[in-house]
């Protein structure tokens, strides 16, 4: 006998499974979403999603953190460089200090137990936040002894470093008339804006890359181009003559200028003796340059957080 209300004994079985496969289908559901969140999540960690508020080192600001070390090899980082620089004096920074790779080739003081050093910004640092840096071994070693492994630092920018000669220019591999790639080095501070045109045509606005390239859809022909770089500073440089022949350096003449500085202009480091190297490259070619300047152009904004 089955009591009023109550599910013959024979009916359960028979209901259980129905249940069990609505539950498996939606708990399946569940786990694909769920799944699906903590892959977008390590995807995102491991692709390097550059933070809303990034934004390079610059001015006069100093900042307090820590700093371990590290060999690059012969690698040049995430900034795609041909290599390290010649006295492999290099940093990496965390996502929210390279952003983007908007750091890329500017420079850093920096300030340990044992005295300064200047590196160039080179790489990303996957596991550094924001008041973390990573030093090749040998920037390390000149500002801490090795065995700590960790040292506490004070680092700013290098406001308009010293620089051995002009713009380079190196086109992205797979770059042709139909999609424009180009790496600019050798610019000391760090880049607002690259615009560039080929023959005939008008300036366009290239997009910069994480990886350190700035790139046109859909191309501005054959070339040969003409390039218009400015700093976050607002000094300009304009470079003609460069051609699309891809993993070469190109070496221009043409050097980041500005007017006489304004009250409106970021504060400029004082000069250093010593030059420092831009990557190298196996072959180069030298195109003609043009200089412009810009009068009283405000450093970029930092992003408010």
């Amino acid at each position: 006998m089955t009591a009023p209300g109550t599910a013959p004994d024979n009916e359960i079985p028979a209901r259980t499974p129905r249940l069990s496969r609505r539950l498996r289908h939606w708990l399946a559901g569940a786990g694909v979403t769920a799944l699906a969140a903590v892959l977008g999540i390590t995807l995102a960690v491991r692709g390097g999603a550059t933070p809303a508020c990034a934004a390079p080192p610059t001015g006069s600001t100093v900042h307090k953190g820590k700093a371990s070390f590290y060999d690059a090899g012969r690698s040049g980082g995430n900034c795609s460089f041909p290599g390290p620089p010649a006295d492999r004096l290099y940093v990496a920074l965390g996502a929210s200090q390279y952003a983007g790779s908007a750091a890329c080739g500017s420079y850093l003081e920096v300030t340990g137990p044992k005295g300064k050093v200047r590196v160039m910004v080179m790489d990303q640092c996957g596991g550094c936040g924001p008041s973390k840096i990573d030093l090749s071994t040998e920037a390390f070693t000149r500002i801490a002894d090795r065995s700590q492994g960790i040292a506490p630092v004070t680092y700013r920018a290098v406001v308009n470093p010293p620089l051995d000669g002009g713009l380079t220019f190196r086109m992205k591999g797979g770059a042709s008339k139909y999609w424009f790639a180009v790496q600019v080095g050798n610019h000391g501070n760090p880049l607002r804006s690259v615009e560039a045109k080929g023959p005939g045509g008008g300036f366009r606005k290239a997009a910069r890359q994480s990886d350190n390239h700035w790139t046109v859809d859909g191309g501005l022909g054959p070339g040969p181009f003409t390039i218009r770089v400015t700093d976050v500073y607002g000094r300009q440089a304009t470079a003609t003559g460069i051609r699309m022949v891809t993993k070469q350096l190109q070496r221009s003449t043409a050097i980041l200028a500005s007017a006489s500085p304004t009250p409106s202009s970021a504060p400029s480091a004082p000069p250093s003796p010593t030059v420092a190297p831009s990557p190298t490259a196996t072959e180069s070619v030298t195109p003609t340059a043009t200089i412009e300047a810009l009068a009283g152009a405000a450093p970029l904004d930092r992003p408010r957080c």
